[in-house]
């Protein structure tokens, strides 16, 4: 018999965002790219800030349904470089993704948000983060999105 899945919350990443570039629709959907300026990282064992570079790379298809590939770095407090590679989808009523897209307040509960980040780095104490697997569920703000990480067991 297979180990059964069951994921343990380990950190939650506050990655704050600029404004949004749109390349326009290009065959495959509307591709947008929204800067990550900064943020941070905390949780048991792990806290620091996110670095301010990377990008959130989107396509919006037709129905609203978004692909979502960020990559950007974070510090640890105790200086180690960690670098996210988080490929997910959001979807929900398209009302809803049409107000967030405007910058207005939706209730994350409404929105389906979930991605599956992947970590890189050098900090022996840190490998832990390449040696699992995660998932996350995450919230967009006008200003930020907020992304709790879950270890698979």
């Amino acid at each position: 018999m297979t180990p059964v899945l069951e994921t343990r919350y380990v950190f939650t990443i506050t990655a704050r965002i600029g404004e949004v570039t749109t390349a326009g629709e290009t065959g495959h959907g509307v591709r947008r790219i929204i800067p990550i300026t900064g943020g941070e990282v905390k949780g048991e064992g792990i806290n620091g800030k996110v670095c301010a570079f990377g990008a959130d790379f989107q396509i919006i298809r037709p129905n609203e349904l978004i692909e979502l590939e960020a990559r950007y770095a974070f510090e640890t407090d105790d200086g180690a470089v960690v670098y996210v590679e988080n490929k997910g989808i959001r979807f929900g009523p398209i009302d809803l993704l049409q107000k967030l897209k405007r910058g207005e307040p939706v209730d994350p509960k409404l929105i389906y948000c979930r991605t599956v980040p992947k970590f890189e780095t050098g900090a022996e104490k840190y490998r832990w983060l390449m040696e699992n697997l995660f998932v996350a569920s995450a919230a967009r703000h006008a200003d930020r999105v907020v992304i709790d990480v879950h270890q698979v067991l």
